[in-house]
Formats: structure tokens, C-alpha cells, sequence
């Protein structure tokens, strides 16, 4: 609060005599004078080191004002802003410092106000938000987890659609993959996921939204891609539907995606091929990343120590009370005699089975549960679309 008097300096030396000499307390005094304790104390202390000098006002004069900067320097920023005009004040700063690291720089303030001067910035409307990530799993190093998405798709200037897959080490923001698939069947993106694995190494997990063909609505949310990557030897994650900042480090580089390559979009599909194959490279050794201290995502990411033969290994189970059933091409596991479809994504796959009472049994395809089944039949668990209060 502020203090309620008009002559300010003098009810503050009245305060702070009253509070030396033993006369009130800090807590009388705050609320005698309707000051903060905070304020209390912060004039206290200015009163111990400098007296009654101490108790006037600053001034709020910049320490060094009307820094001069050359017209060089200016015209460096300027330029650098014109080949990247994506990047704020403090990704221009940074990369000034780092390619003349002996010169003073402006602070990102302003260098903001000049290129304000210059036309250079547009505000940008801000809109409601929720918090940037809400990890499933706790990132804490290179290849804990991988996000994966398809960025929207738009239509070049010859009429031709591209939406763009794209896979993210979400620790240090490194762009494994970034490319145009004409199809975005479990199949096409597999095959992604092989190159990637046999390059860079198996993550601990990779997570995705619900939709196909990273999941499912049927049994554990699986498809056969989800299927494929159990079996490589990572656990798939999902978010939950209709909560797009669960995985929001993929979406936050997907809008840096847009900005670059789809604003405006290029003449033909064979251009926007190549302009994706030069954001990939542009992203990971180029853009200095704030999230990482203005580092670039290549600096700080490392290859997995989990290599990959290339080998689909189905997953075993070292619970001596699980049973291992083997579903059929239908979908369907027997049971006493009895077919209990599963699901079509696990077709071929060995299911273990967990006996929790009598005739009803807990269903894991490797680390994911399926559901329960009982005499009833198979019944899956329910997908919560809100956390509970």
C-alpha cells in the first residue's frame, strides 16, 4: 500500500525513528503508516546505511542515458532482422553477440523500439492461453521422450496439399524429422520411425494426439503404428482428446513451421519439399531457441545410447502371475473355449492376461493396459477429457 500522508519523506522518518527506538514494532508500524512490510523494511534499511538521505526518492533518470550506438551497428541489426523476419529482439541479440561478441549490444528493449522505427515489428494480438506444456511423463534429458504430430495442411500455389510429419526430442527441442508424406497411413509413417531409430536411436517413449495413426478408439488406444513402436522397444504416450498443449513444445514449433514455410506458401509441391528440408536444417543448427538459454537445439541434443537392430521384438511379460494369450487374425484371444475380441491394431500379438478375482482378468499389450475382461466380455477403460477437480 501506498503511504498515506502528504508529506511522504517526513511520516518515513517518523516511522523509522519510531521503529529505532524501540517505541513500535515492524508490525505496528506497518499498519500505524499502512505501508507493506516489504516497504517497511526496504526503508529501513536505506535509512540504516545513508540516514535521512536515504529516506528521499530515487531517481528513476536511466543510469546511462542516450547510449550511443553506430550507424553500423544499427544497419548489422537491421540487415539480420530483414533475413529473419520471424525472430524477436533477444534471438537478433543473441546471435549479434555471438558473431561480434566484443561490441555492446542494445538490450532487446531497444532494439525493439528501432526496428518499431523502422516498421520492422508487428503486434501480435494475444489471446487467451493455456500453459505452455503439461508433460505426461517428466523430460529431464535428451530422448526421454519424442513428440510426434502432423502439422495442418495447406495447398501450395499449384493446388497440391501438404501437411508435414513432423518428430521432436522434446528435452532439447531437436527437429528429427520434418518431411511431406503424400499418405499418412501406420505404414508411410513407420517407415519414418525405422530411419529415425537407425539414426538417432531409440527414445523412452513417444508421444502423440489421438488421432490416427499414432492412436485409436479401440483397445488401449493402439493402431498398428503404436503396435510397431512397442515392439521396436519404445512405449507410446497419448494426450488427452482435445488438450493440443499437452504436447505444446511440438506445437509452438509448429507455428515457427508456418511461419517460415507456409506464409506464403511456395509455387509448387517440389519447392515446398525443399523448403522443409531447409527449415529442418535452418531449426536445428540456425535459430537460436530461448527455452534453451539462446542456444540451437543441435547444440544441445545427443544420440540415444539405445541403438536398434531393426528388429520387431513382440513384448514380454516377467509377472509369473500374467498369461500370455495369442489373438487371433480377427482380434479375438479364447478363453475357456470362449473368442473376446480385442481389437483388429493387435491381431497376431501375444496379450497378457492378470487374474484380479475370480474369472476376471486385467489385459496388457506390453507396459499399456487394454481393459478388463470378464464372463461379460471385454470392456475397455473410459477416456477422461478433463482433469478431475
Amino acid at each position: 500500500m501506498a503511504w498515506g500522508v502528504n508529506k511522504v519523506e517526513e511520516q518515513r522518518l517518523q516511522a523509522m525513528i519510531a521503529y529505532s527506538s524501540g517505541l513500535l514494532s515492524m508490525t505496528e508500524v506497518c499498519k500505524k503508516y499502512q505501508i507493506s512490510r516489504k516497504t517497511a523494511y526496504k526503508w529501513l534499511k536505506r535509512y540504516l546505511e545513508l540516514g535521512e538521505a536515504g529516506l528521499k526518492d530515487l531517481s528513476r533518470a536511466p543510469l546511462e542515458p542516450n547510449k550511443f550506438y553506430s550507424s553500423d551497428q544499427i544497419e548489422r541489426a537491421i540487415n539480420l532482422k530483414l533475413l529473419h523476419r520471424t525472430w524477436g529482439p533477444k534471438k537478433i541479440i543473441s546471435s549479434l553477440m555471438t558473431e561480434y561478441p566484443k561490441e555492446d549490444w542494445p538490450s532487446p528493449t531497444r532494439l525493439y523500439e528501432i526496428f518499431k522505427d523502422h516498421h520492422l515489428v508487428t503486434p501480435r494480438r494475444i489471446r487467451g492461453r493455456v500453459p505452455a506444456t503439461a508433460p505426461l511423463r517428466h523430460v529431464t534429458d535428451c530422448n526421454d521422450t519424442w513428440g510426434v504430430d502432423l502439422k495442418g495442411w495447406f495447398l501450395t500455389g499449384d493446388g497440391h496439399k501438404c501437411e508435414p510429419l513432423t518428430i521432436m526430442d522434446c528435452h532439447s527441442r531437436y527437429l528429427i524429422e520434418c518431411i511431406h508424406l503424400d499418405k499418412h497411413t501406420s505404414q508411410n509413417v513407420w517407415q519414418v520411425f525405422e530411419r529415425a531409430f537407425l539414426k538417432y536411436g531409440l527414445p523412452l517413449k513417444i508421444r502423440s494426439d489421438n488421432g490416427p495413426p499414432f492412436a485409436s478408439i479401440g483397445a488401449g488406444r493402439l493402431s498398428k503404428l503404436s503396435v510397431n513402436l512397442i515392439k521396436a522397444g519404445v512405449i507410446p504416450e497419448w494426450i488427452r482428446p482435445g488438450h493440443p498443449e499437452e504436447n505444446g513444445r511440438q506445437e509452438r514449433m509448429h507455428l515457427t513451421l508456418k511461419q517460415e514455410i507456409a506464409m506464403p506458401p511456395q509455387a509448387t509441391m517440389s519447392l515446398q519439399i525443399q523448403t522443409l528440408s531447409q527449415f529442418h536444417y535452418y531449426y536445428n543448427f540456425k535459430r537460436p531457441h530461448e527455452a534453451l538459454e539462446m542456444k540451437t537445439p543441435g547444440s544441445k541434443y545427443q544420440y540415444s545410447p539405445r541403438s536398434w537392430d531393426g528388429v520387431l521384438k513382440s513384448p514380454e511379460y516377467y509377472d509369473k502371475d500374467i498369461t500370455v494369450r495369442k489373438t487371433g487374425e480377427n482380434g479375438c484371444i479364447w478363453l475357456n473355449q470362449i473368442p473376446y475380441y480385442i481389437g483388429e491394431a493387435l491381431s497376431g500379438e501375444h496379450i497378457g492376461l492378470k487374474l484380479i478375482e475370480e474369472d476376471v482378468f486385467d489385459l496388457y499389450y506390453g507396459p499399456i493396459y487394454l481393459g478388463k475382461l470378464d464372463k461379460k466380455g471385454f470392456e475397455k477403460p473410459k477416456l477422461k477429457t478433463r482433469r478431475p477437480r
